[in-house]
């Protein structure tokens, strides 16, 4: 997993909003019933994310880290992506998360992901401009979700694994991203051990032959998982990703 029970998002800067947040669940087309967390600004901007989190799906990380983005005026709703397999329990450190996602089925996310987005949407009259933000797996399911007509205004992947192969017609996540269709700001740190430093300039390439605006950082020396309130070495890399998230977000928020 990218991040334990103790695990904390850094601050963003310019938070100074008040935020409030509630678990709900959602349902999907399919009728498949998931948990979620969604935080609602006091002052909302117009921008709205979807945050797609590690491998151990919804837990304290992506709660904590959705309320920092409403702090700042941004709608922010979390999923969970085992309410087929695992039902509605906790995804604390004791979840046996393997089984669970090796039975992920893209097209199952994609719908996870359309519910989550119509939630969104509710909040906002129907407006409001969409990002996905995606940790690991979620990293890798945000570039495979920007493959489909999702009506999104952008996508920010952290340390996506670029090699993982989720079937449904598109292969690996490298093969998938020549077919991105929406603007791609990603993160990944340069000591990533399991992301290795050349497949994320065949990333770069990949985006190139999308055609999308696209840009991706590299942290020299940081870790998988830098983006943790504890990495007290690497708070200068977590501050400039907040700052070209926003910055991102910003850009691409359509005007109220």
């Amino acid at each position: 997993m990218c991040y334990d029970d103790n695990a904390l998002p850094p601050d963003p800067p310019g938070a100074n909003g008040k935020a409030h947040g509630e678990d709900i669940e959602l349902t999907a087309e399919d009728g498949n019933r998931f948990a979620a967390y969604i935080a609602h600004p006091s002052h909302p901007t117009g921008a709205q994310v979807v945050i797609y989190p590690d491998v151990r799906g919804l837990h304290n990380f992506y709660k904590e880290l959705a309320l920092r983005f409403a702090e700042v005026g941004i709608e922010a709703l979390a999923i969970d992506y085992f309410g087929r397999t695992a039902g509605l329990t906790s995804r604390d450190e004791s979840f046996e998360f393997w089984p669970h996602v090796q039975q992920l089925q893209l097209p199952n996310v994609f719908a996870d992901a359309r519910a989550a987005i119509a939630r969104l949407r509710t909040t906002t009259g129907g407006s409001g401009s969409t990002f996905i933000v995606g940790f690991c797996l979620g990293g890798s399911l945000s570039l495979y979700t920007a493959t489909e007509p999702m009506d999104l205004a952008g996508v920010i992947p952290f340390y996506a694994g670029l090699s993982r192969d989720m079937g449904a017609g598109k292969g690996s996540v490298l093969q998938a991203a020549q077919h991105v269709k929406y603007p791609v700001l990603g993160f990944f740190g340069g000591a990533d051990q399991n992301i290795p430093v050349e497949q994320v300039q065949e990333l770069d390439k990949a985006l190139d032959q999308a055609g999308v605006e696209h840009e991706i950082v590299i942290y020299p020396g940081a870790p998988h998982s830098f983006f943790d309130r504890r990495f007290a070495e690497f708070t200068r890399e977590s501050e400039d990703a907040w700052r070209r998230m926003l910055g991102f977000i910003t850009a691409h928020t359509s005007a109220q």
